[in-house]
């Protein structure tokens, strides 16, 4: 990463910094938005910036975005980072303030831009997929009404150092190393979230979902997975499920906006008493599931359309 973005102004990374009175860094007063482009241009990028906007009004950060200037400025972080696609990190915080619990808004927020390349997910991710393990990190409470993706984000980096150590236990055990998600739970045994994702489950033809009285994200790829399976008549619902609920699934697969959507071929969780040894539990045929293959392809579909129609 050769540039950052801030406050629209690409600049040289090791130049690129924040007043350390800035309640981002103080109290972990911002949000952010990751997504990434397709043929070059960031895919739903309205829907993340109108969330965006939404959780800045709801923390008084007088921040608005146009999707058209914004669009442009990764443009040319792209070009500046020598990139034809990107992983995008999209962060606003909130600005300077004085030393103190604030009570006022901030009108003067700070814009950052991250650009990265994608990473190399390989085909076998979406063919194989990938595990996932249940954690005993706890799902917090949202900040407010729903969940922000706010940059107090130390809830999840305690989720992911402890499958870390999972993953550590298993190379010990001489299991291949395939790289999994986490699964966190809320307080009350609900199935909650991945670490970075949103959890699907298919029984019988059908989608589940938790539903965001759960506290989870709402997800920007988790509800354009909702609408393209209301397109193609595939049924949906949504609410409060168990990790038995998982086990007896027919398919299972994850959504975030950088990944799409992965197949989750294997349920993994500790052994009981307090042992290490992991029990394993095989999704259906241990590949992608036709369900989540056809959501898939209509997603990425959608993704090719829009970003042609763009063009036109």
């Amino acid at each position: 990463m050769k540039y950052i973005g801030v406050d629209g102004v690409p600049t040289p990374t090791d130049q690129a910094v924040i007043s350390v009175m800035d309640h981002g860094f103080m109290y972990g007063i911002g949000l952010f938005e990751t997504f990434r482009t397709y043929g070059g241009r960031p895919f739903l990028l309205e829907r993340h910036l109108d969330r965006l906007m939404a959780g800045c009004r709801a923390l008084g950060i007088d921040f608005k975005a146009d999707p058209g200037r914004v669009e442009s400025e990764i443009s040319e972080l792209l070009v500046q980072n020598g990139l034809a696609e990107g992983y995008i990190r999209y962060t606003v915080t909130a600005g300077e303030g004085p030393l103190g619990l604030p009570v006022g808004d901030y009108d003067k927020p700070r814009v950052v831009i991250y650009v990265k390349s994608l990473p190399e997910l390989g085909v076998t991710l979406y063919t194989d997929g990938k595990p996932l393990w249940r954690l005993e990190t706890l799902r917090n409470t949202p900040e407010g009404e729903v969940r922000f993706k706010s940059l107090h984000y130390m809830n999840s980096v305690l989720a992911k150092r402890e499958l870390a150590r999972l993953e550590r236990a298993a190379a010990q055990q001489s299991v291949a190393p395939v790289p999994a998600e986490g699964l966190q739970l809320t307080a009350q045994g609900w199935l909650a979230e991945g670490i970075v994702s949103n959890v699907f489950f298919v029984r019988n033809g059908k989608c589940y979902t938790p539903n965001l009285e759960t506290g989870i994200l709402p997800g920007i790829t988790r509800a354009m997975v909702l609408e393209l399976a209301a397109e193609k008549g595939i049924p949906t619902e949504e609410g409060c499920y168990t990790w038995d609920d998982l086990l007896a699934a027919d398919e299972v697969f994850l959504t975030n906006s950088i990944q799409e959507l992965v197949p989750v071929t294997e349920l993994a969780e500790s052994g009981k008493q307090g042992g290490q040894e992991m029990q394993r539990h095989k999704v259906g045929t241990g590949h992608i599931g036709p369900v989540t293959e056809r959501l898939l392809g209509e997603y990425r579909e959608k993704a090719r359309n829009d970003d042609a129609a763009d063009h036109i």
